[in-house]
C-alpha cells in the first residue's frame, strides 16, 4: 500500500489537482432535427414488431408449441418430423423474445429513472446492447439529456464495458521517514475528469428527482463503522454510488467543524446530503420531516441544507472549503483518490477518536450507553485485556476448587457494577481476538521461514494493520525478497501479508519474533503498531502529564497482554504502580530514576555480554535457531515524568546501544528537546498523537484514569487472594462468594413459563418455535441472556451476535422478535426489560437448567440441606441428574464464539465436579460405595479431567473390597495418564490404597 498523508496535513500542504469550485456552465440544448424523429419513428416501429408482432405471429401462424399433456415414454423413439423441428425451433424463438422484452424492460425502467447503471439482464449482451439503442432513440425526441441512462454516451461499446466502473483507487499505507510519492499527471487529470462527471450526475440527479434527503452517520457498533459504501448499498442500491454521496458533501462544514475531504474519512454525527433517488427509511431523513430526531440534530440538517451547489446557486461544493485548492502550483499537487472496495465483511472506516462519539451530537451519545469509547477502539488492546482476564478468573477457580485459597470451593466471580461493568462491556464489544490471532501467526511464520531459508530476522520498525486485515511491516532498510505468501510492499522496506495469506498460517512452534510492537492510534483506515525495542535510542513523548499518562497506561496494558508476544519486562517509572495486576509476571514498578539507571546499566552490560559470548550481532538473531526459546526477551522500560537534564544525559548514554539489545525506552517529556530522543512524539489535548518529522498524525490510542482503574479493579477482584471474598479481607472463608447469581425457587410453586435446557443439547420448553431464518440468532441471544442474570448490555449482544458488525437496526429489529418471542407474563410484565442502565434483563420466570442446577447446590450445601440429611440428599441427586453433557453441546458451527471470553466452561464441569463429590460424601457416611462410585462416574462424563474426582473414584471402589476392581480402576487412570504420567498426588494415593500398583503397569508395558 503507498503512503499517504492524513486529511488535514494534505488539505494544508498541497492543492486538490481537481478545481474544488464548479463554475456553473450553460447547458446548451441541442434542438431535435428531423432525423432525430426518423430514428426515433424506426425505432418505434422496430420495437413494436419485435415485442408485439412476434408473440401474435408465432400464436397466430404456428400456435402453442408444447404439447398438452405429459409425454410418454414412446415419445422418445419416435420419428423427428418437420413439424418436430419447427416446435423446437418456435420455442427457441419464444425464449429469445422472452429475453429480448426483458432486456427493453430493463432499459426503459432505468432510461425513465435516471438511476445508475441498467441491470444486466444474464446471457443477453448483445440483445440488451440492441434494447438500449432502440430505447435512447426512441426516448430522445421526448426526453432531456438529464433524464437519459447514463450509459446512453456509451452505446457504441460493449456490455462489458458499461458494466466495469472506471475508479482509479490508491490504496496506500503511512510510513514512518517516508516522504509523500509524487502523483503522476494521467493521475490527477483522470481524477478530474471522474470528479466531474460525478458532480454532473450528483446535480443532475438532485434536480430530477427534487426532494433532497439526508442521512446522519451512525455511531460504531463494535468493529463495525458506517462507510459511504455501506451507505451507497443500504440507501441507493449499489455501493459502486458512494462518489455521488461523496461529490455531494465533500468540503461542506460538519455540525462539528470538520469537512468531508476523503471518501473514507466519515464521522459519527456528520450529515451527508443524499441523491433524491435515496430510499431506506428513517435514516434517510428530511430537514423539515424528521420526527424521529431531536430538535437538535433536526436544526444541524437544516443548517447543512443550507450549504452546497443548491443552496448557493450551483456555486460549487467547494464554496466554503475549497480555498486549499487555490493555493500553489501544480507540481506539488497533492491527489487523494478514494479507495474503490467490494462491499466489505470488515468495514474499513477508521474509528473515531476517544470521546468523539459523544462529542458528536446527544442523539449519538444514546447509542453508547456510556460506554468508554477509549477501549471500544482499541481492538487489540482489548483483546489483550480480555483474555487475560479470563485467564486470571479460571485460575481463581481452579485454586478455589482445590483449596488452596481461603478452603473455598466452588467460588462464583464477582459481578462488576459500575465503571467496571461498563470496562468490561467496552472490551466485550471492541475486542478483536482474531485480529491477534492473525498478527501473531503472521509474525512467527514469518520467522518460521526466514529459520527455513537461514536468514535472520529484519529489523522492523512498526507495523501497520489496514482496515482490510492486510499487515505491513516497515523495515529500517531493505532486507531482499520476503518468503512467501509475504510480498514487496510500495518499495523495499515494506514487507506485506494480504489478510486472505494470514487466515492460512496454521500456529508455529517458533519464538514470538517482533514482541515490542504496540498500537500508538490510527492514521486513516490503518493502525500502527511501533517496535519499541527496536528504535536506535529513545521515544519522547511530550503533552499535558494526564494525556502522557493516557498513552503510556495503554502502552504498557497492551504490552502486559498482547496475545503476539512470549515473555517480556515492563518497567514502569513515575506512574503505573497501580497497573501490576494485570501481568504480576511482566510489570514491575520502580520509584525513582536512581533505581531505574542501576538496574538498566547492570542489565545492559549483561546482555552486551551475552550476545557477544553467543556470536550474535543483535537479539534478532538470537530469536531464530535452537535457543530462541530461552533468551531474548525484551525489556523495555516506559518512564512518565521527564529526567532532569543529567539524568537524561546519562541516559541517553545508556540507550545508544538499546536497540541492538532488546531494550526500548519511552519517555515523558514536557518540551520537545530530550537529549538522546530518536523519535519524538507529542499527545495534544484533542487526543491526536504528532509526530511531524516521522510524517505521522494519529488518533491516539490511550487508557485515561477513570478507564485505567476499572481495568484494574476488574483484576483484582478476580484475584482469589485480593478479590471480594479472598483470605486478606474480612469474611474471606464465609459463603457470600458461594452464592449464585440467580436462585431460582425450586419448590413446585415456583414452575417457571420458560425453561431452557443448556447442559447438554439446547431445548426450550415453554415457547413456540421462532420463524426457521431467525430461530439460530434469536437461539443464541437467549442463551446469552440466561447466562448472564446481571444483565447484558445491547452492544455487548449485538457484538456477540454479529462478531464483524451490524448497524444498530438490524440489531434493534433482533431485540424485537426477542421481545416477542418471549412473551409477558400473565401480570403483563414483558420477560425481556431494560434496567435503569440500559442493559437487558430476563424476568424470572424465564429459567436454565443451569440456573436449577446452581440453585440446588447451593441449597443442599449452605441452605436447607445443611439442617437436613434427608433433604441434602435429595437435592444433590436432583441437581446431578440435571447433567446431560457439556454446555450447548450441539451449537452450530462457527457460532456462540463468545462463549471463548466467558468462564462458564471453566465453571460448569467444576460445579459438576462439585456436586458429584458432595453425593459421594453423603452416600460414604452410610457406607454406600456403590452409590458413590455412580455419582462419581455420572460426574466424570462431564469433568473428565478433575483430579478430585478420581481420587474420591479410588477411595470409593477401595471401600468395596475388591481389589480386583480397584486395580481395574488402577490401570485405566494410568492409561489415561499418558505420556505425563500420573499426578504426584494421585501416584501418592495409589501408593496408600494400592501398594503393588506399579507391579501392574510394568506387566501392562
Amino acid at each position: 500500500m503507498p503512503r499517504r498523508r492524513t486529511s488535514s496535513s494534505a488539505s494544508s500542504t498541497a492543492p486538490s489537482a481537481a478545481p474544488r469550485n464548479r463554475t456553473p456552465q450553460p447547458v446548451r440544448v441541442r434542438r431535435r432535427s428531423f432525423g432525430d424523429f426518423v430514428k426515433a419513428f424506426l425505432a418505434f416501429v422496430v420495437l413494436l414488431v419485435l415485442v408485439v408482432g412476434v408473440p401474435l405471429a408465432l400464436a397466430t401462424q404456428i400456435g402453442w408449441p408444447l404439447p398438452d399433456g405429459a409425454p410418454g415414454l414412446d415419445w422418445l423413439q419416435r420419428e423427428i418430423t418437420v413439424k418436430t423441428f419447427l416446435n423446437i425451433l418456435t420455442v427457441v424463438v419464444w425464449f429469445a423474445w422472452a429475453q429480448f422484452t426483458a432486456c427493453v424492460l430493463v432499459e426503459v425502467k432505468a432510461a425513465l429513472s435516471g438511476v445508475g447503471v441498467p441491470g444486466r439482464v444474464p446471457g443477453s449482451g448483445p440483445s440488451q446492447l440492441l434494447a438500449r439503442q432502440l430505447v435512447a432513440a426512441l426516448l430522445l425526441v421526448g426526453a432531456t439529456a438529464a433524464s437519459l441512462t447514463p450509459g446512453l454516451s456509451q452505446l457504441g461499446q460493449s456490455m462489458e464495458g458499461n458494466q466495469k466502473p472506471s475508479v482509479a483507487a490508491a490504496q496506500q499505507t503511512p510510513g514512518i521517514f517516508a516522504q509523500q510519492q509524487e502523483q503522476a499527471a494521467g493521475t490527477a487529470s483522470a481524477l478530474a475528469e471522474q470528479a466531474g462527471q460525478a458532480a454532473a450526475r450528483a446535480d443532475g440527479g438532485s434536480a430530477a428527482h427534487g426532494d433532497t434527503k439526508y442521512y446522519r452517520i451512525q455511531p460504531p457498533e463494535g468493529r463495525h463503522h458506517d462507510s459511504l459504501w455501506e451507505i451507497a448499498d443500504r440507501h441507493l442500491g449499489d455501493g459502486r454510488r458512494y462518489k455521488e454521496i461523496f461529490e455531494l458533501n465533500k468540503d461542506r462544514v460538519q455540525p462539528d467543524g470538520s469537512k468531508l475531504s476523503e471518501a473514507s474519512l466519515i464521522r459519527p454525527g456528520w450529515i451527508m446530503e443524499m441523491p433524491g433517488d435515496a430510499r431506506g427509511g428513517e435514516l434517510v431523513e428530511m430537514p423539515d420531516e424528521a420526527p424521529n430526531v431531536s430538535e437538535q440534530v433536526r436544526q444541524q440538517i437544516s443548517d447543512y441544507a443550507r450549504t452546497g451547489d443548491h443552496a448557493q446557486g450551483g456555486g460549487g461544493s467547494g464554496a466554503q472549503g475549497g480555498g486549499s485548492g487555490a493555493h500553489g502550483g501544480g507540481d506539488n499537487a497533492q491527489v487523494s483518490l478514494p479507495e474503490q472496495r467490494p462491499a466489505p465483511a470488515t468495514p474499513a472506516t477508521p474509528a473515531p477518536s476517544a470521546g468523539q462519539e459523544h462529542a458528536a451530537t446527544p442523539a449519538a451519545a444514546d447509542h453508547s450507553f456510556g460506554l468508554p469509547e477509549a477501549l471500544l477502539t482499541a481492538p487489540l488492546l482489548a483483546a489483550g485485556l480480555l483474555g487475560a482476564l479470563g485467564r486470571r478468573r479460571r485460575q481463581a477457580l481452579w485454586q478455589s476448587a482445590l483449596g488452596s485459597v481461603g478452603g473455598r470451593r466452588g467460588m462464583e466471580p464477582p459481578t462488576p457494577t459500575g465503571d467496571a461493568q461498563d470496562v468490561q462491556d467496552a472490551l466485550l464489544v471492541g475486542a478483536d481476538p482474531e485480529g491477534v490471532r492473525l498478527l501473531d501467526r503472521a509474525l512467527r511464520g514469518l520467522a518460521a521461514a526466514l529459520t527455513a531459508e537461514s536468514r535472520p530476522l529484519p529489523v522492523v520498525y512498526a507495523a501497520w494493520m489496514g482496515g482490510n486485515g492486510d499487515l505491513h511491516l516497515q523495515l529500517a532498510q531493505p532486507a531482499g525478497k520476503p518468503p512467501a505468501p509475504w510480498q514487496l510492499g510500495q518499495d523495499q522496506t515494506f514487507w506485506m501479508l494480504a489478510r486472505a495469506d494470514a487466515e492460512r498460517y496454521e500456529d508455529a512452534d517458533t519464538a514470538a519474533p517482533y514482541p515490542g510492537l504496540v498500537s500508538l492510534g490510527t492514521m486513516d483506515d490503518s493502525r500502527l503498531l511501533l517496535n519499541l525495542e527496536s528504535v536506535p535510542g529513545i521515544v519522547s513523548l511530550g503533552g499535558t502529564e494526564a494525556d502522557r499518562t493516557a498513552v503510556f497506561a495503554s502502552v504498557a496494558a497492551e504490552l502486559a497482554t498482547n496475545g503476539w508476544s512470549d515473555r517480556m519486562t515492563i518497567t514502569l517509572v513515575g506512574f503505573g504502580e497501580d497497573l501490576t495486576p494485570l501481568a504480576p509476571n511482566r510489570i514491575r514498578h520502580l520509584d525513582g530514576f536512581e533505581d531505574l539507571f542501576e538496574t538498566m546499566s547492570a542489565e545492559t552490560r549483561q546482555r552486551r555480554g551475552a550476545l557477544g559470548a553467543a556470536g550474535h550481532d543483535s537479539v534478532l538473531t538470537g530469536r531464530t535457531g535452537p535457543a530462541q526459546h530461552t533468551r531474548w526477551a525484551p525489556h523495555l522500560v516506559l518512564l512518565a515524568t521527564q529526567p532532569s537534564d543529567e539524568d537524561a544525559l546519562r541516559l541517553a548514554e545508556l540507550a545508544a546501544d538499546a536497540g541492538r539489545l532488546g531494550i526500548g525506552y519511552l519517555v515523558g517529556t514536557e518540551g520537545n528537546d530530550l537529549p538522546g530522543a530518536a523519535w519524538e512524539m507529542r499527545i495534544t489535548g484533542e487526543g491526536k498523537l504528532l509526530a511531524p518529522l516521522l510524517g505521522l498524525e494519529l488518533e491516539a490510542q490511550t487508557l485515561p484514569a477513570a478507564q485505567r482503574r476499572a481495568v484494574v479493579e476488574l483484576f483484582t477482584d478476580a484475584d482469589p487472594e485480593h478479590g471480594p471474598g479472598g483470605s486478606d479481607r474480612p469474611g474471606g472463608a464465609s459463603g457470600t462468594a458461594n452464592t449464585p447469581p440467580f436462585l431460582v425457587d425450586i419448590s413446585e410453586q415456583g414452575r417457571p413459563a420458560v425453561y431452557a435446557r443448556l447442559v447438554g443439547s439446547y431445548e426450550i420448553i415453554g415457547l413456540d418455535a421462532p420463524d426457521d431464518d431467525r430461530s439460530a440468532l434469536l437461539h443464541e441471544a437467549l442463551a446469552l441472556l440466561l447466562l448472564h442474570r446481571e444483565g447484558v448490555h445491547p452492544r455487548v449482544l449485538s457484538s456477540a451476535l454479529w462478531p464483524r458488525g451490524v448497524t444498530a437496526d438490524v440489531r434493534d429489529a433482533l431485540l424485537e422478535r426477542l421481545r416477542a418471542w418471549l412473551g409477558t407474563d400473565p401480570d403483563g410484565t414483558p420477560r425481556l426489560a431494560t434496567d435503569a442502565t440500559g442493559r437487558l434483563t430476563l424476568a424470572k420466570s424465564v429459567v436454565s437448567d443451569l440456573d436449577v442446577l446452581r440453585s440446588l447446590y447451593y441449597e443442599a450445601t449452605q441452605g436447607r440441606g445443611v439442617g437436613s440429611r434427608q433433604v441434602r440428599g435429595r437435592l444433590l441427586t436432583d441437581a446431578l441428574v440435571l447433567v446431560r453433557g457439556p454446555l450447548l453441546a450441539d451449537r452450530p458451527e462457527g457460532r456462540y464464539r463468545w462463549l471463548t471470553h466467558e468462564i462458564i466452561d471453566a465453571q460448569l464441569p467444576l460445579l459438576v465436579a462439585d456436586t458429584g463429590l458432595a453425593l459421594s460424601e453423603f452416600h460414604l457416611e452410610k457406607d454406600r460405595a456403590e452409590k458413590a462410585i455412580e455419582a462419581l462416574n455420572a460426574a466424570l462424563r462431564t469433568a473428565p479431567a478433575d483430579e478430585r474426582l478420581w481420587h474420591e473414584l479410588l477411595r470409593a471402589t477401595h471401600a468395596t473390597g475388591d481389589p480386583d476392581r480397584l486395580r481395574a480402576l488402577a490401570a485405566d487412570l494410568v492409561g489415561r495418564s499418558g505420556a505425563r504420567g500420573v499426578p504426584p498426588r494421585t501416584e501418592a494415593l495409589l501408593d496408600e490404597l494400592l501398594p503393588t500398583w506399579r507391579d501392574g503397569v510394568a506387566a501392562a508395558g
